[in-house]
């Protein structure tokens, strides 16, 4: 397996991961901007865009798109984020040509027809209706809005519905040609595939994206807040949230094993403690989210009405106790789940796709698997302390959501984490 760099003469860079022991490639352009890149009276349009991207070009109609792709037997699809855009492919070893002239196309020559819009909206509106109607998913909205409020990091990535009906198709348009530049757009390419080939077609294809510089952004302002809504469920969902670690951050990689340990498998401690000796939840477990400049480190639960009241004293006990440490075993535990997780994904031309496009726009430079074990293994004991010290002494974010009587207020939660 050969991981090699190329860098177009508009900035565009072209990442390839050889692997010839597969016949398929994984395939596609990651661009470094998102739903925080865009204006308020717009917020959602990158979400928009990536959908409308699909719904025909000057060369492709939305049902030749598709056929085309299938046709071949592979596939295509897309993703926002608070901070990147992909479109992504899948395709056998001789349809790489296809794949990216696709793409290219797609991301060069979209018409944004207002009758395919019109349609499109539609679609979006019914996703974020989805999205409110699954208390899981739509609670990590609200988390990020307190965590960042008033501010493009804190806003939806679906976008809220009453802008979304108003959006234009210039607004689209008009997003795409001011946010979309070569020098932050990344084709990367995992599988039976040659480098040298992958840039010479990425050279003839995407020779229109303009060569200036990449999109600005508003800082992330991390405040902490709350927000509570008492909706008719079956079971209460909160969750307990607190400034996280930037990519860049010395921490980066000790919040993960921190994160790993606290709420990271059914032997770590909320999953043992919480569910297990006390039996409070059917759903616990711990993340970190990393942003360019910030993120979230912090815990979900899901809980039934009567357990609500005794959950959170417990989880604000699980969080403070992070400042004695932990010990070997559970560090050792941690660091080799996230390794082993890590491996197991490389096993996968997508991941591995997925990996270098994303890695590339953060840090310039292709993913490096034994250099990020490298770094996962120096976590230290003074690493983790580091960690906790941080966390304990935020202002913590809380939402919840469902039958909420029971669940303590918010200055009450804070002092129990301040203790």
């Amino acid at each position: 397996m050969t991981i090699r760099v190329s860098r177009l003469a508009n900035g565009m860079r072209v990442v390839t991961d050889a692997m010839d022991s597969v016949e398929t490639v994984s395939l596609g352009v990651w661009v470094d901007v998102g739903t925080r890149h865009e204006p308020k009276e717009i917020n959602g349009v990158a979400h928009v865009l990536e959908h409308m991207a699909f719904k025909g070009t000057t060369r492709r109609s939305a049902l030749e798109i598709a056929a085309e792709i299938e046709a071949v037997g592979g596939h295509l699809n897309a993703y926002t984020s608070r901070e990147h855009t992909a479109y992504y492919a899948k395709v056998m070893k001789p349809d790489v040509s296809l794949a990216v002239d696709i793409l290219a196309d797609i991301l060069q020559h979209s018409t944004f027809e207002p009758a395919e819009l019109e349609r499109e909206r539609a679609v979006i509106l019914q996703e974020i209706g989805q999205a409110q109607d699954t208390p899981e998913d739509i609670i990590y909205d609200y988390l990020q809005e307190q965590a960042f409020p008033d501010q493009p990091m804190g806003r939806p990535v679906l976008g809220r519905a009453p802008i979304i009906r108003t959006i234009g198709r210039d607004a689209v348009a008009g997003y795409l040609s001011r946010n979309y530049a070569a020098p932050g757009m990344v084709l990367a390419a995992a599988g039976n595939c040659d480098h040298d080939a992958v840039v010479a077609l990425a050279e003839r294809t995407f020779a229109a994206l303009p060569a200036r510089s990449h999109a600005a952004t508003e800082p992330a302002r991390y405040v902490g807040g709350e927000y509570r809504e008492d909706r008719d469920l079956e079971q209460v969902h909160v969750l307990l949230g607190f400034p996280g670690f930037a990519f860049a951050d010395p921490d980066y990689h000790a919040a993960s094993v921190v994160s790993a340990a606290l709420g990271g498998g059914m032997s770590s401690r909320l999953f043992q403690e919480i569910r297990e000796k006390r039996g409070l939840v059917y759903s616990i477990y711990s993340f970190s989210h990393s942003y360019s400049d910030g993120g979230l480190f912090g815990v979900y639960a899901g809980t039934g009405e009567r357990e609500a009241a005794e959950l959170l004293p417990v989880l604000c006990d699980e969080i403070r106790k992070l400042d004695r440490g932990l010990d070997l075993v559970e560090l050792d535990r941690a660091r080799a789940q996230l390794k082993a997780g890590l491996l197991m994904s490389l096993e996968a031309t997508s991941a591995r796709a997925e990996h270098h496009g994303n890695h590339v726009l953060v840090f310039d430079r292709p993913f490096d698997a034994a250099d990020i074990i490298r770094r996962i293994d120096a976590v230290d004991a003074a690493a983790v302390a580091r960690v906790a010290a941080r966390l304990i002494a935020a202002r913590p974010t809380f939402a919840a959501l469902g039958p909420i009587g029971a669940v303590e207020d918010y200055d009450r939660l804070a002092r129990r984490l301040a203790a």
